[in-house]
């Protein structure tokens, strides 16, 4: 292609100054060795190993025994949102007592949501907002 364009130009090849390269280096293949030698890469999870699908799990206790299964929801990472329309207010106020303790425990934290709605979150968990309406607080 050179001498074509040399010769094109009414140079000869004489008095051209560079060379053509005969033959294109090639790249030599990796060996297997040289790729098991490196070394793996750090990289190291945003969420320190925990499971990436957060979940948020509903709950409405009829009795108090309900609390234990919502307890192990928190303990496994998860948020919980409890509605107690359906016992009445000694045993929530037992409910919630029960699970002041789990989400102290887990350095989470309660929040009432609703009158008779409550959201328990791990320590991983933020909540943005606020609700604007006051609640009854002599019911819990």
């Amino acid at each position: 292609m050179a001498g074509f364009i040399s010769n094109f130009f009414g140079v000869g090849d004489s008095d051209s100054q560079y060379e053509e390269p005969t033959e294109a280096p090639q790249a030599a293949a990796p060996t297997e060795s040289a790729t098991n030698t490196r070394s793996t890469p750090k990289v190291v999870p945003m969420q320190g190993g925990k499971s990436v699908n957060s979940k948020i799990a509903l709950f409405e206790p009829k009795i108090y025994s309900d609390v234990k299964e919502i307890a192990t929801q928190l303990l496994k990472n998860q948020a919980v949102i409890i509605n107690f329309d359906h016992v009445d207010d000694e045993m929530a106020r037992r409910i919630v007592d029960f699970l002041t303790g789990t989400v102290f425990a887990i350095n989470g934290e309660i929040e009432r949501i609703g009158d008779e709605i409550f959201l328990c979150i791990p320590e991983n968990y933020e909540v943005s907002g606020s609700t604007t309406s006051q609640f009854d607080t002599s019911k819990l």
